[in-house]
């Protein structure tokens, strides 16, 4: 199946992570062109090397998301290199494991800029474009915790939760722009912030590692970890055109972890 995604311009964050490297990848392999943007240079660099390894189309940007100052600067510079933005691909990083209790204020303001005012200004900034030129994609990474909240993240679950009541709001604000929002959440997919969390949990109870890990793949009905590929595919159809009648949704990719419906 051809994507229709050739000649997009596609800007990622946290690309220089294990998702957003993922989704990255994905999308240049449908031959978009990839910014890839992260707030730590030299994982952006390696990311958009190895796309262009591949014979796609990437360059690199060292964006720390939460810095509302540089919006405009690297919009213009993206729009001079591979034209405006039509894939926006919302990815930050999350806090640190806390309870939802007990958290300084100045924490929580620290995580809502960081995660929430950030891809609220960054979408806003982009959405003038697309609609100008009749689409746009606005995909936003969030979390399972969004859908049964995951104990000790007390922090990620409600603010990833304030995004997706912003995404649904945007949702029908803009569809009949040819914009489509929508969330993605993973569960538990195998990355380097997955093998953190295991390693607090089993910091917490006194356990080892590999203990952890048997029980949380147990927990999973395919019975694994997912492959970071598998959720940058799934970020990349619907970014595509062929996804124009999915909107306001929540897509998860999680091997059937979450029970409920």
């Amino acid at each position: 199946m051809d994507l229709q995604l050739s000649g997009k311009t596609a800007l990622v964050f946290g690309a220089g992570g294990g998702l957003g490297g993922a989704i990255a990848r994905s999308l240049a392999a449908e031959k978009a062109n990839v910014v890839v943007a992260d707030i730590d240079l030299a994982a952006a660099e390696k990311t958009a090397q190895a796309i262009e390894a591949s014979g796609h189309q990437a360059f690199e940007l060292q964006w720390d998301i939460g810095d509302l100052t540089v919006i405009e600067e690297r919009l213009a510079l993206i729009a001079s290199t591979f034209g405006p933005v039509d894939v926006l691909v919302n990815n930050t990083g999350g806090p640190p494991p806390t309870p939802a209790s007990g958290q300084a204020p100045e924490i929580w303001s620290k995580y809502f800029d960081s995660m929430v005012r950030s891809v609220i200004a960054v979408t806003d900034a982009v959405l003038p474009s697309m609609r100008e030129r009749g689409f746009g994609r606005i995909i936003t990474s969030t979390s399972s915790g969004v859908v049964a909240p995951i104990a000790n993240l007390g922090i990620s679950n409600s603010l990833r939760m304030a995004l997706v009541g912003w995404s649904k709001t945007l949702a029908r604000e803009v569809g009949r722009d040819g914009i489509t929002a929508n969330v993605v959440l993973p569960g538990r997919i195998a990355t380097g912030r997955i093998v953190f969390l295991d390693e607090q949990k089993a910091k917490r109870e006194e356990r080892p590692v590999a203990d952890v890990t048997k029980e949380s793949t147990g927990s999973i009905p395919v019975g694994r970890y997912g492959d970071p590929q598998e959720y940058g595919d799934m970020v990349t159809f619907l970014a595509s055109p062929r996804a124009s009648y999915i909107t306001g949704s929540v897509i998860r990719i999680d091997g059937g972890l979450l029970a409920n419906i």
